[in-house]
């Protein structure tokens, strides 16, 4: 990747960059790659590829790649718990799902108000252990990323499940079709993208977090007229990460675009890795790609 193919609109970005920096694609062959998370005890990265069904591990110091997961009932978006535990979102099964330390399985939501979820799309852990998750249609839309079939809810929403009671509630509604979605530093906080407004455009909105687990005031963070927004994360200062179209952009907190890095493929998600956690995992349609930043990742959980 050369230097052009970072796009500088605002000074602050080159704080955040390394235009010599290498753009490299790590693996390629699949159909569509989503859900990239960080294990850094293993020094490895798992993602998706749906289409295909079956999840994929990235050892960072070997640099192979193998199968972690097949079938895997087209697994979506992942993220770690406080414990380390992989939680995931399934398309085919139309579930949340924990994969515990001796590789069993633990379901966390299939239903909410006794209908099955349509198919749960990203998820985020809180540091109260909470569990948030995307619920868009995507996956019963037709048979390509799971299994074609009416939704029973109706609707297209967001969803908590409480760590102490384990009870999923819906926390927002009104979404075209909600995805990718990350708390700011504080968990004061949380973005989610609505990446069903159509004409190739992104939205992202930004909700106000309350004690009490519900959310309150939502606004919109950002439109974007070259790309629909999918997956993002947040860095330590408060940056806000996204996919939008064939690049991933970078905002500030209070809504400044600061720039752009392209890629040769339609990106779905990132997230940060590595021991500084300044290397960036862009999940990119076929392919796996990474490239070192100037930032480091807010810790998750």
């Amino acid at each position: 990747m050369a230097a052009h193919d970072f796009e500088i609109l605002d000074d602050r970005f080159q704080r955040c960059i390394r235009t010599s920096a290498n753009v490299d694609r790590l693996f390629t062959g699949c159909r569509w790659t989503e859900g990239p998370v960080y294990f850094p005890a293993h020094r490895s990265l798992v993602f998706s590829d749906i289409p295909n069904d079956r999840m994929l591990r990235f050892d960072e110091e070997s640099e192979l790649v193998s199968i972690f997961r097949r079938p895997a009932e087209y697994t979506n978006g992942n993220t770690l718990d406080r414990q380390g535990r992989l939680i995931s979102c399934q398309h085919g099964a139309r579930r949340v799902i924990r994969t515990e330390h001796d590789g069993s399985i633990t379901v966390l939501a299939d239903r909410v108000d006794g209908k099955r979820l349509n198919s749960p799309n990203d998820v985020v852990v809180k540091s109260d252990d909470s569990i948030w998750f995307t619920d868009p249609t995507y996956g019963i839309d037709s048979n390509y990323e799971g299994h074609l079939a009416p939704s029973e809810i109706g609707d297209r929403c967001v969803y908590r499940i409480d760590a102490r009671t384990h009870r999923v509630s819906k926390v927002a509604d009104g979404f075209k079709q909600p995805n990718g979605l990350a708390f700011s530093v504080d968990e004061r906080r949380l973005y989610i993208v609505d990446s069903g407004v159509g004409h190739g455009h992104g939205l992202m909105r930004v909700f106000d977090v309350r004690d009490d687990g519900s959310l309150g005031r939502a606004d919109v963070f950002a439109r974007y007229e070259h790309g629909v927004f999918d997956g993002l994360r947040v860095d330590v200062d408060g940056r806000i990460w996204t996919s939008a179209g064939e690049a991933v952009i970078c905002y500030e907190p209070d809504g400044t675009l600061l720039g752009r890095i392209r890629f040769p493929e339609r990106v779905s998600n990132l997230t940060f890795g590595g021991p500084k956690r300044n290397r960036l995992y862009v999940t990119a349609t076929s392919s796996l790609y990474s490239v070192l930043v100037a930032v480091s990742g807010a810790k998750t959980v």
